[in-house]
């Protein structure tokens, strides 16, 4: 590894750890304001963002840990790098995800139908819950920046938390201001609003929570991208190639290896065998920049060029 590239890789591990440390302070500072306002007012919808809130800062926190363990480089039991750490917190904070929806579900159902809780809606409760959007946004834009930038699969996760905090929020305003309205309007029923948006933030957390742990299982198994073993057999077609043997793709953190296996003429010497396997290591980064690249050259017999048809007969 150059010293430009060394430089370059610790450039980005702290920026990845910056990054994810600024959305631990961010967890904190809604979890705590949530939780103050919500036992204030009564409002369950408060008070599932607040129970989504802390979750968002147990993730937050894994993420972090995570970040720092994934730029630990390749060591004798961990060839292939560290980069799994990160796979790992996602599926975690899609546990946490699972786990809040139960709460939230079992909360809401029970005040839908069994236990009447008075709510004050109070300029606070719309202030914080404003206050959220604001932060929420900022934050989900800074992760999935860097995580876009250094294919990091934990800031992704992260983001999508705070992401989905952007929509639940919303509701939750939702469900406020028909409570409001129902003393203005004598609607009683409209005080069972607050529930209901506390139904539909764990439908939007739910929904994150699959997509996010089916993700993070198929890069836990290893599982290609659609479309990308073929992308890296056309790159490695490089002139000298006959055949493409064989490809095998896995991704670690934000890592990614492809093992290729070439059929290259059988009488091609060791220099041209080297230099084909260069050609056809230099395509695929071309194609996948920042791609750990491994070319294995197999001889075989090269195909029987068929006659061409103007060809004169009997030559």
């Amino acid at each position: 590894m150059t010293q430009d590239k060394k430089l370059a890789e610790q450039a980005g591990h702290r920026e990845k750890g910056l990054v994810a440390l600024s959305s631990v302070l961010a967890a904190i500072l809604l979890t705590g304001t949530k939780l103050t306002v919500g036992l204030h007012t009564g409002s369950l919808g408060i008070l599932s963002e607040a129970a989504h809130s802390l979750l968002d800062l147990v993730a937050a926190v894994i993420t972090l840990w995570a970040v720092r363990a994934a730029s630990q480089p390749a060591d004798r039991e961990h060839t292939y790098g560290h980069g799994k750490f990160e796979n790992l917190s996602a599926l975690f904070e899609t546990v946490l995800l699972l786990v809040t929806c139960v709460w939230i579900v079992y909360e809401s159902i029970d005040r839908l139908f069994f236990e009447q809780v008075r709510i004050e809606t109070s300029g606070w409760a719309f202030g914080i819950m404003a206050l959220s959007i604001v932060v929420d946004v900022s934050r989900s834009r800074a992760l999935q920046k860097a995580a876009d930038k250094y294919q990091s699969q934990a800031l992704e996760a992260d983001a999508l938390h705070f992401s989905t905090d952007v929509w639940s929020s919303s509701v939750v305003i939702v469900g406020l201001a028909l409570v409001a309205l129902s003393g203005r309007l004598g609607l009683p029923w409209l005080e069972k609003a607050d529930a209901a948006a506390a139904l539909g933030v764990a439908a939007i957390v739910a929904w994150v929570s699959v997509k996010l742990g089916k993700k993070s299982i198929d890069d836990l198994l290893d599982a290609v991208p659609p479309g990308m073993k073929e992308q890296v057999a056309r790159a490695a077609r490089v002139q000298g190639v006959v055949e493409v043997l064989q490809v095998r793709i896995r991704r670690s953190g934000p890592e990614l290896f492809a093992d290729v296996t070439v059929g290259i003429r059988q009488e091609s010497s060791f220099r041209q065998s080297h230099d084909i396997a260069s050609a056809a290591e230099g395509a695929i980064r071309a194609e996948l920049p920042g791609t750990d690249v491994t070319i294995h050259c197999e001889p075989v017999e090269a195909p029987v060029e068929a006659p061409r048809s103007d060809a004169p007969r009997g030559a």
